[in-house]
């Protein structure tokens, strides 16, 4: 038997587990194009393409996002050209993302480096609240991160849980999903 340090994180991350695996979140592992980066997602994602002014030029975001268990899950990712800021581009994405769904009061912050990504000042995990686009409140749990492209440039990619209330065991899953290799 482990020792008693052990096997209280080993129960909690137990805990943590099983309340994500609900009947209602299926977890597949999904490749972020044109990333390397891999993620999982609780349902069968929709995918969509579009340009978008991220650091004031045009850039293709590609974006995989699904609703399951009462919450709408998204992961959005890009690559952009060397000499582009990627701090001050996750920066300005955070801010896009907040201003977007209106948020309100000061959001928590942390760090959110998962294994090879950068470890820049604005790669954060966030939880704020707001309103979707209907005036209903919404909880964003949401993380931004980067890492170096092969042959120059960096991969970017955010992924974010909108729901009525946060739940931090779905978010914890979703968020240790989101794999560089």
């Amino acid at each position: 038997m482990p020792p008693i340090q052990l096997r209280v994180p080993l129960a909690l991350a137990a805990v943590a587990t099983l309340a994500a695996c609900t009947p209602s979140l299926n977890w597949r592992e999904l490749r972020l194009v044109p990333t390397t980066a891999l993620a999982l997602l609780p349902c069968k994602p929709d995918h969509a393409e579009r340009s978008v002014p991220l650091g004031g030029e045009p850039t293709l975001l590609v974006v995989n996002g699904c609703d399951a268990g009462g919450a709408t899950f998204a992961l959005m990712s890009t690559t952009v050209a060397a000499g582009r800021a990627p701090d001050d581009l996750l920066a300005g994405w955070q801010q896009a993302t907040l201003a977007n769904m209106r948020a309100t009061g000061t959001p928590e912050r942390q760090a959110f480096h998962p294994p090879n990504a950068l470890p820049l000042a604005h790669a954060q995990r966030i939880v704020a609240q707001g309103q979707r686009a209907d005036g209903r409140a919404v909880t964003a749990q949401a993380v931004w991160s980067a890492r170096a492209a092969a042959g120059g440039g960096t991969e970017l990619l955010h992924a974010v849980v909108y729901a009525p209330q946060a739940d931090p065991a779905v978010a914890d899953a979703f968020f240790a999903g989101i794999k560089w290799p």
